[in-house]
Parts: C-alpha cells; structure tokens; sequence
C-alpha cells in the first residue's frame, strides 16, 4: 500500500488509503496474540530461567549423547504434519498456555489446527 501511495500520489492514491481503511476497520479484532506475549514476558520475569530440555541441546560434539544432549529429540520437518507433540520449554512452564486464538477470522481456523494436531497425538497416532 505505501508503495501504491508513492507511485501514484495525492490526491489519486486517496482511494488506495480508503480501501486500507476500510478493510483494517471491517476486519475481526483480537488482542490473542498480545495476551500471549504479556503472559509469556510475566513468566520471564517472575518465573525461574529454567533449563534448556536435554533434547534441544547441541548433540554435535563428542560425548553429547552420554549425557542426554540431543536424545530423543525429533524433527518436525520429517513429520508428514511438519509438527511433533514434543515439549520445547522448560519444565518449569511446560504446562503454562500463552496464546489461545479466539473464533474470529482467521484465529477460528488457527484454533481448528491446533485442536487436530493434539487431538490427533492424544489418540497416539
């Protein structure tokens, strides 16, 4: 939009900008993604920093394995889905839900995805 405003200049671009108005003010709203990100910020500062899973840690020097570096991590980008159920936070907020899309607009079908993939890890396929 800024480059169609740019190129074509006022006052022919005013319709450009109307069009932008219109769509951003008839657009579903929702603050879902904010809400995540204020939660997650109040964990940093009032939880414990928590260690890096053993999973997720460099498993590409000699002896990482003895000790847990890399094992049973998996890769999602072989997984047909291009996710896997596994946990990439720490223990202590493992369990914590930062974002939780709401049924407007595109957050429905967000929030669909996200139902499909648990549901379909917790039948244990």
């Amino acid at each position: 939009m800024a480059r169609a405003v740019e190129f074509v200049g006022l006052p022919e671009a005013q319709l450009n900008l109307a069009q932008a108005v219109v769509h951003l003010a008839t657009a579903p709203k929702s603050n879902t993604s904010a809400v995540g990100i204020w939660r997650a910020l109040d964990d940093v500062k009032n939880k414990p920093a928590g260690a890096v899973p053993a999973h997720l840690r460099d498993s590409h020097y000699r002896s990482a394995k003895k000790i847990g570096h890399g094992v049973g991590y998996e890769y999602p980008h072989d997984d047909p889905r291009g996710w896997l159920p596994q946990e990439y936070r720490p223990p202590e907020v493992a369990d914590r839900v930062y974002y939780e899309p709401s049924e407007h607009g595109y957050e429905q079908e967000i929030g669909e995805r996200m139902r499909r993939l648990t549901d379909h890890d917790e039948d244990g396929e």
